[in-house]
């Protein structure tokens, strides 16, 4: 995590199932942008799993290490999200969601129990993803004449950018991600090309 320009996260969605005592863990772990993507796979999973007792989550996101949640969902306090998201902190990952899906079993597990079982759902989930390293990118939107978008292209393929949306009429709009180690040189490019709109998010 010190090197700031590249974090950790995991590369696709991933789901383990743990059983104990009649319960059954189904924890699925998620790589995620932002709080609304959390939403979106919470929602999806209740409405998946309309009968299950708790869903219990944790997310990290970004890099400062000050935006996660964690929830117990009526499980006894501490016993699920913070080992869930002891789990996704001890493999130094962001941008990343658990949920674990409980049916209840009919057997009480007692606190001992429900921290294991969360913990072990957890990092089964996580063990079925590759972890990979991605760069930090800062969001830019781009203003120009459809003329250029060819010339535009060449430069977010060169420096490795991410288009996240695209609009094109007679003018265009593109948000783009730049990857943050090569900020200078990407705008320098863009305003080489003039009539290009360059502005960060």
């Amino acid at each position: 995590m010190i090197d700031s320009s590249h974090y950790h996260t995991i590369e696709k969605p991933s789901t383990a199932e743990y059983k104990e005592r009649g319960s059954k863990f189904l924890a699925y772990a998620y790589p995620i942008r932002s709080v609304e993507d959390f939403k979106k796979y919470l929602q999806l999973l209740k409405k998946e799993h309309p009968k299950a007792v708790h869903h219990c989550f944790a997310y990290r996101l970004g890099l400062d290490g000050n935006n996660f949640r964690v929830s117990d969902d009526g499980e006894p306090s501490g016993t699920a999200g913070k080992q869930i998201l002891g789990q996704i902190d001890s493999k130094q990952i962001v941008n990343v969601l658990v949920v674990v899906v409980r049916y209840f079993g009919g057997t009480l597990l007692g606190v001992p129990g429900l921290i294991n079982a969360y913990k072990t759902a957890t990092a089964l989930a996580l063990q079925l993803t590759p972890v990979i390293q991605k760069q930090v990118l800062v969001n830019y939107t781009l203003q120009f004449d459809y003329t250029k978008m060819n010339d535009v292209m060449i430069i977010v393929r060169q420096f490795g950018c991410e288009v996240i949306k695209q609009e094109s009429q007679l003018f265009c709009s593109l948000e783009i991600g730049v990857p943050k180690a090569r900020i200078n040189e990407v705008e320098f490019k863009l305003k080489e090309l003039q009539s290009v709109e360059v502005r960060a998010i």
